[in-house]
């Protein structure tokens, strides 16, 4: 597949979910660019606002596999990656899968669980498999994980890991709809939408499981420049050295700005990334991998002013394109 039907494909695909998903242009953007990068995806936002509707709507447009983990405090790890149950036919314990075997999980509320329940995701957001008895069992291809959680001050969740944040290649905050947008989802509901039965949204499917792996490798014919590499580089490592920065983000900060950036790039029509496609993801990349200091947090510092400070003294490269 070459880059000017890819992005045919995703224009179309961009298009169909827009058919259900009202009001969240950029949410919708950024989540195929992850998802043509390869990346997880962690939802952020108060309910309500469409984050599962976007999960379902996207399984129905790329045409692949799709289950619903709904996390809760009694979630055990074996009701996320599966056990061992035994068979009377066959007379031994075999293996059960667990819904993680899947092409796109929802792992819905993920903060919910608790911390031994949400770190059964870390193999397999990593390596794409999960290893039970000794025994690693690779995932269906391509993976994808769209997690949604409510922000930590709701009742009732926990904060992630630092260690699961990592995982995941973006962090998409989802805001409320503006007004237009609002009154839009509400006509579409007396017309008949129903969100629980996407049939009554005549989508169509874009492409197939197999297509979205071609897509993937057509990335290749992305030019990334050695500048913007240094760029991206440089803004990772301010981040570590930044006055109200406890700990910074890790190297996956600076694979996944430049892997956005193609992908962006490749989205965009273009066979090469710029400052600017590297300069968009910085937030949602680096956004959930900082640790901020207690100070900064006081005086209400937050990571994304962080981050938009080190776009400001990051020298930005003007060779590059």
């Amino acid at each position: 597949m070459n880059l000017e039907e890819l992005k045919r494909r995703m224009d179309l695909a961009t298009a169909e979910i827009a058919k259900v998903v009202l009001g969240q242009d950029d949410a919708v953007h950024q989540v195929l660019v992850a998802l043509l990068a390869g990346g997880h995806v962690l939802l952020e936002g108060v309910p309500g606002l469409g984050k599962t509707l976007l999960a379902r709507t996207l399984s129905r447009v790329i045409g692949s596999s799709f289950k619903r983990l709904q996390f809760t405090p009694d979630l055990m790890p074996s009701d996320v990656t599966g056990s061992h149950v035994y068979s009377q036919r066959d007379e031994k314990f075999v293996f059960v899968p667990g819904p993680i075997f899947t092409q796109l999980l929802l792992a819905d509320e993920v903060n919910r669980a608790p911390a031994k329940t949400q770190a059964a995701l870390l193999e397999a957001m990593q390596d794409r498999s999960v290893t039970s008895d000794g025994v690693a069992r690779p995932l269906p291809s391509p993976f994808f994980v769209l997690a949604t959680q409510n922000p930590v001050e709701s009742q009732g969740t926990y904060p992630l890991p630092e260690a699961q944040l990592d995982r995941f290649l973006l962090m998409i905050s989802v805001r409320h709809p503006t007004k237009d947008a609002e009154r839009r989802v509400v006509q579409q509901s007396l017309l008949g939408f129903n969100p629980s039965d996407l049939n009554t949204a005549d989508l169509n499917q874009i492409f197939t499981a197999e297509d979205l792996l071609a897509m993937q490798a057509a990335l290749t014919e992305v030019r990334v420049d050695a500048e913007l590499i240094d760029y991206a580089v440089d803004i990772v490592t301010r981040t570590r050295a930044h006055r109200s920065v406890y700990l910074g983000a890790s190297p996956r900060g600076s694979l996944g700005l430049v892997a956005c950036a193609r992908a962006s790039a490749a989205m965009a029509g273009r066979t090469y990334a710029v400052p600017d496609d590297v300069k968009t993801f910085a937030v949602p990349v680096l956004r959930h991998r900082l640790v901020l200091h207690p100070d900064a947090e006081l005086e209400g510092v937050g990571s994304n002013a962080v981050i938009e400070s080190i776009l400001r003294e990051a020298p930005v490269p003007k060779s590059v394109g």
